[in-house]
């Protein structure tokens, strides 16, 4: 009895976790990065990759994880994956921020709902794993909704395949890597520094930064991106570890649905028929993709 009490509470913590971490991806992180919208996306990319290094290297300083990192520095089979996931992730971002500062919030939505999806075609490809035929189906009708967006438009949704396709084969890469989740992510961060560093002093230098020029509360929330990357970061891999990778997967849909929301409700963005049917396609999808892992998973 103790033992369930306990696996109930494990349970309920990573449930809380998750929250947080799709929460802030759903919902904060894009009205953060919606305040700072004036600030060129390049300088805002440079500025979280340096303070979300400082963040995370803190983190790992006052939990005694220094010899991990250490560890991990020094193994180059590690540090060239990391090197590639690095760029993949910072190309995610700029493309994110970029993204949200001109009012395209509901085309970022539906890159990281089409994000499974791709992981799905990439673990076909790279992971040779086969599909059962509701995963075929799942997968025929989500591109039916980015042919639809993409023939209505007259080009590509090129800001939602970027994201997806992009987060995906980060995933992919952290997926094959054998290092710690906080330790990657840290590795990734201070391969990235040198160049953010380098950027935002030759600003300063040519005084076209935005920072430290007089509006403190622009300089606090370009700090605060710290909070924004790393934190749901963090609490994600808590929650992994504490839930079913099923129960994660169907959770992850949070944060494009709350993206979604503040890009029609509180923004303002147009959301055509030719949305709701491209987005139908794409939940339709998801849900039997999800209804089958689900099944799979109850098998096992």
């Amino acid at each position: 009895m103790a033992a369930r009490e306990q696996e109930r509470r494990r349970a309920l913590t990573g449930v809380l976790y998750a929250l947080a971490a799709f929460g802030t991806w759903g919902l904060v992180a894009p009205i953060h990065f919606k305040l700072i919208a004036a600030v060129p996306p390049l300088e805002v990319l440079a500025q979280r990759i340096m303070w979300a290094t400082l963040f995370v290297l803190a983190i790992i300083m006052a939990r005694g994880r220094l010899r991990e990192l250490t560890g991990a520095l020094a193994a180059r089979q590690v540090v060239r994956a990391l090197c590639v996931s690095a760029l993949l992730v910072g190309v995610n971002w700029l493309v994110y921020i970029w993204a949200i500062s001109t009012d395209q919030v509901v085309q970022a939505s539906l890159g990281y709902f089409i994000n499974p999806l791709v992981n799905v075609a990439l673990g076909i490809l790279f992971l040779r794993e086969r599909l059962r035929p509701l995963q075929l189906v799942a997968c025929a009708i989500a591109g039916v909704g980015v042919l639809v967006l993409t023939v209505a438009a007259g080009q590509l949704p090129w800001i939602a395949l970027s994201l997806g396709i992009t987060f995906g084969f980060y995933g992919l890469i952290r997926k094959k890597v054998k290092v710690e989740p906080l330790v990657g992510f840290c590795v990734e961060s201070l391969l990235l520094f040198p160049a953010s560093l380098a950027y935002l002093l030759y600003l300063a230098a040519t005084g076209a930064t935005v920072f430290l020029k007089g509006d403190y509360l622009l300089d606090l929330l370009l700090i605060l991106t710290a909070v924004t990357t790393s934190a749901p970061l963090i609490w994600f891999a808590a929650a992994a570890q504490r839930l079913r990778l099923s129960t994660v997967g169907l959770m992850q849909y949070l944060a494009p649905s709350c993206l979604l929301a503040l890009g029609v409700l509180l923004y303002g963005e147009p959301f055509t028929g030719v949305h709701a049917v491209a987005f139908a396609c794409i939940w339709t999808a998801l849900a039997l993709y999800s209804a089958d892992a689900l099944r799979a998973a109850r098998a096992a």
